[in-house]
């Protein structure tokens, strides 16, 4: 079973620390959320989990062993990551642009192999973009884009699935529809990390809810309270509802 461990992993820039001292376990078939106000250390706490930055200190494995003992081929076999913000220069078709995320396998040139088109085709249809398939990719609009992007990142049907904010820009519906489809991957037996900002969404979907606050573990637990929220962003909120229904109001700002 896959296990992704950070052992007291710290992270800084200049002098600033970004990560101080952040343990945790990931397992197979979760989906965790990790959330936090912006700064916290998010983005590179998935940066050094995904293997693309090398903690100041502690160290990360992957199934007991070191990961900077992976090669970056050996990773991509087994990881997807989706970056925040994510661009694109080059006005290539949706259809090639998902099949990038077949790298490791994918000729440099030419036409893509027959045997692929089964596993981009069901990328394409998952994140509802089999209509756009033969568009350029530069011609999306900022939503279609990111589904594309995301679409990228299950195409290989990783054992891992790291994604920084994957529905920033997406409108409610087809936000709700790609958590929907991260808790599928996870039901299915990937490992789904993901940093959020819907506290809702991180609620109703993710079987555990990482807190990041200065780049510290402020909680690590399956479920979001209103006094964790106060804690956490400085706001008050107010919960409503259960299981798929659950959701949050916030309705006040306050001094942390």
């Amino acid at each position: 079973m896959t296990m992704l461990a950070a052992e007291n992993i710290s992270v800084t820039k200049g002098v600033r620390t970004i990560l101080c001292d952040v343990s945790l376990q990931a397992h197979a078939g979760e989906f965790i959320a990790v959330i936090g106000p912006n700064g916290a250390g998010k983005s590179t706490l998935l940066s050094a989990l995904a293997g693309l930055l090398k903690p100041d200190s502690g160290r990360i494995l992957l199934d007991a062993r070191a990961l900077r003992a992976f090669s970056m081929a050996q990773l991509a076999s087994r990881r997807s990551y989706l970056p925040q913000n994510p661009r694109l220069e080059w006005p290539i078709s949706v259809e090639r642009l998902v099949a990038l995320g077949l790298t490791a396998k994918l000729p440099a040139v030419g036409e893509l192999p027959e045997s692929f088109a089964p596993s981009i085709a069901r990328a394409l249809e998952l994140c509802n973009l089999t209509g756009c398939r033969h568009q350029a990719a530069t011609t999306l609009s900022g939503g279609e884009f990111a589904r594309a992007m995301l679409a990228r990142a299950i195409v290989s049907r990783p054992q891992i699935l790291i994604v920084d904010e994957p529905i920033a820009g997406l409108d409610p519906r087809h936000a709700m529809a790609s958590m929907s489809l991260l808790s599928r991957f996870a039901a299915e037996g990937t490992l789904v990390i993901a940093s959020l900002h819907d506290l809702t969404l991180a609620a109703r979907h993710a079987s555990r809810i990482i807190v990041l606050v200065d780049g510290a573990v402020l909680n690590d637990a399956d479920s979001l309270t209103e006094e964790l929220i106060h804690r956490a962003f400085g706001v008050h909120a107010l919960a409503s509802g259960a299981g798929d229904s659950r959701g949050f109001t916030l309705l006040s700002t306050s001094e942390k």
